[in-house]
């Protein structure tokens, strides 16, 4: 029997979850007994309030990370401007906190589970660094975003990355579900569901084979391919600059505003003649700045953060005396406000 598990949590998005549902038990009246679908969460058997008026969904068992079948995370309905408690980026990180990345990431790991998401879910997933170096998909408001997060952002309305199945906005739950239904029941099961529904498939399943394009409809954004290593950046700094940059040497203690709470950087930089190195310590982890570059009296890097979850965030800073104001963007997301000061 294949067991389809549909994961709810907290402010989820009814289109999302319940398109895909329908189409399964759809498939579930041509396969008899071949067939089931739950509903579950990482928490267990509880009333799940959706994020469109939260309307509240029973769901009735834990997700189960090592049952053969399918996995299908939905994305969030929430704000989709501004940074507030109701936004989706951080409804999904609500979720992402709970239990459900472990899970899913220990369901990644089984060679007879697949793992689909639609819309946001793949944002989910990635911002709980379970999708880096994965082609992937997601809403297009969240392109840029995931390929933030190291995934590698695929403009297709499905992709198919052999366990892990995504799909893009919110309507393609339908062509999603479809595409596993043919994939696992075979074309004959997946018609009918589309002749009961009076709807066909839309688009094509990108897979990572056959051949290449020569304009390949991969992101190949800075934000998707940060190179981390080495520290440094050559950029034969003017002499008359070199005043100006070495303004930015010392150690700083930053702190960024981000709309899922205040992140403590401790930041060390060291401008020479002819280069820039920089290094950003978060909690027990050191990691080096990406290609920094002075320009106008500001300092830019790229920097690959992991908490509050993974996310290649791009800082431009400027310095009066002993005080650093500036910013940290990731994708889509609003800027972050920098505020730091020199500690030594």
């Amino acid at each position: 029997m294949l067991t389809i598990q549909i994961v709810l949590f907290d402010g989820f998005d009814l289109l999302d979850a319940f398109a895909p549902y329908e189409v399964f038990c759809a498939a579930a009246m041509h396969v008899e007994n071949e067939l089931n679908v739950e509903l579950v969460t990482a928490e267990g058997a509880r009333s799940v309030a959706s994020g469109i008026n939260g309307l509240r969904i029973e769901a009735t068992g834990r997700l189960n990370p090592d049952r053969a079948g399918i996995i299908l995370v939905p994305g969030a309905s929430g704000d989709v401007t501004g940074d507030g408690p109701q936004s989706i980026p951080a409804i999904l990180n609500r979720a992402m906190q709970t239990e459900l990345t472990g899970l899913i990431r220990q369901a990644l790991v089984q060679k007879d589970i697949i793992v689909a998401t639609v819309c946001g879910g793949s944002m989910l997933l990635a911002m709980g660094g379970l999708l880096e170096g994965r082609p992937a998909v997601t809403n297009h408001l969240g392109m840029d975003l995931l390929g933030a997060t190291g995934a590698i952002p695929v403009w297709a309305r499905v992709v198919d990355d052999d366990n892990l199945v995504t799909g893009g906005g919110v309507t393609s739950g339908l062509d999603v579900a479809l595409y596993l239904v043919e994939r696992e029941l075979g074309p004959q099961i997946a018609h009918a569901v589309e002749q009961l529904f009076e709807y066909e498939r839309r688009g094509t399943v990108w897979r990572q084979t056959g051949m290449t394009p020569s304009t390949p409809m991969v992101s190949t954004s800075e934000e998707s391919n940060i190179e981390v290593s080495p520290a440094t950046s050559t950029l034969g700094i003017m002499p008359n600059d070199i005043t100006q940059t070495s303004a930015f040497n010392g150690d700083w203690d930053a702190t960024i505003a981000t709309p899922l709470g205040n992140m403590e950087v401790k930041l060390s930089i060291a401008v020479g003649s002819d280069k820039i190195m920089g290094t950003a310590v978060q909690g027990e982890e050191t990691i080096p700045f990406a290609n920094p570059v002075f320009i106008d009296n500001k300092l830019s890097w790229s920097l690959r953060i992991t908490k509050p979850m993974r996310l290649n965030l791009k800082f431009e800073v400027e310095v009066d005396g002993d005080r650093m104001t500036g910013i940290a963007k990731a994708g889509v997301l609003p800027s972050s406000k920098l505020t730091g000061n020199r500690v030594s």
